[in-house]
C-alpha cells in the first residue's frame, strides 16, 4: 500500500533497512552516542563498516528527537540519517519526541535534496515503544509533512515482517486515506 501527498509517496514494505539500494538515505534508529549497538543501529554499522562510527563520534551525543546526517560508507546509500527516538516510559512526552525524529529526518533529507528516504519503525525495538502507537505517530507525522517536501519523493517504511507492515498500513490508511 502507498499514499501520495503532493509529489511525495509514503509506502510500507517488508525488508532489510541495509538493502534499500535505491534510497538516497536510510534512517538509523540510533543511540545517543551514535555508536554501533543492537537492532537497526547494529545492522547499519555492521554493513557500513568502521568509517561510520568514526564519522559519528564528533556528532554525539544527540538528544531524543534529534537527527544528524552522515555518509553511507559501506552501505548502498550515499547517506545515513541518525535519529534518537524516545525510550518509551522514560523520555516524555514520547509521542512528541518520536514525531520530532521523523520531522527532523525529513527536514535533513529535503535540505540535502534527497529523493528517497527509508525509515525503520523508530523506537519500537529495545526502546520499547508499542508498535501500534508508534505507527500512529509515524504515519501521522509523515502524512502531515509529505505534501510540503520539495525534494523527497518517496518515504519508505522498511518493516521487519508482515504483521508490522499491516499495523503501519492500517495507521497510514487511517490518517492519510488510501
Amino acid at each position: 500500500m502507498s499514499v501520495t501527498r503532493g509529489q511525495t509517496t509514503i509506502e510500507c514494505v517488508v525488508g532489510d533497512i541495509t538493502r534499500q539500494d535505491d534510497a538516497d538515505a536510510v534512517v538509523n534508529a540510533a543511540n545517543a552516542q551514535l555508536m554501533p549497538g543492537g537492532g537497526v543501529a547494529g545492522a547499519i554499522h555492521r554493513v557500513a563498516g568502521p568509517g561510520l562510527a568514526e564519522e559519528c563520534a564528533p556528532l554525539a551525543p544527540i538528544r531524543p528527537g534529534e537527527a544528524v546526517l552522515t555518509g553511507g560508507h559501506g552501505l548502498p546509500n550515499p547517506y545515513v540519517i541518525h535519529c534518537l527516538g524516545p525510550v518509551y516510559g522514560h523520555d516524555e512526552p514520547a509521542d512528541r519526541f518520536l514525531a520530532e525524529c521523523y520531522r527532523n529526518a525529513l527536514r535533513l533529507a529535503d535540505d540535502h535534496q534527497l529523493g528517497t528516504v527509508a525509515f525503520p519503525a523508530l523506537s519500537t525495538g529495545a526502546f520499547g515503544y508499542p508498535m501500534a502507537a508508534a505507527a500512529d505517530v509515524a504515519m501521522s507525522t509523515l502524512c502531515e509533512l509529505a505534501a510540503g517536501l520539495h525534494h523527497v519523493r518517496c518515504i519508505r517504511m522498511v518493516l521487519t515482517d508482515e504483521r508490522v507492515r499491516e499495523i503501519h498500513e492500517r495507521a497510514l490508511a487511517e490518517v492519510c486515506g488510501s
